[in-house]
């Protein structure tokens, strides 16, 4: 019996394979992009340390030298 398209993979439940396939494909893409977007969008800015946070503050004015000195040597006991 001769099929012009359809061969014995076709006639059977060989497409439903193929669709299955495909399908793995384009979720596995999907779960990628979905993940890769939901973590983005925390690197944007990267973390500021306590120290660098400590220094700002000291130089915007709002600490003094005293206070400046005695913060910097708890965070740097930790």
């Amino acid at each position: 019996m001769y099929h012009a398209y359809w061969n014995d993979w076709y006639s059977g439940w060989g497409w439903f394979l193929w669709f299955g396939i495909v399908f793995l494909i384009f979720s596995s893409f999907g779960n990628w992009g979905y993940s890769y977007r939901a973590h983005q969008k925390y690197d944007l800015q990267p973390r500021k340390e306590a120290l660098d946070i400590l220094s700002e503050r000291y130089a915007r004015g709002e600490l003094s030298r005293d206070e400046y000195a005695l913060m910097k040597s708890e965070i740097a006991k930790k």
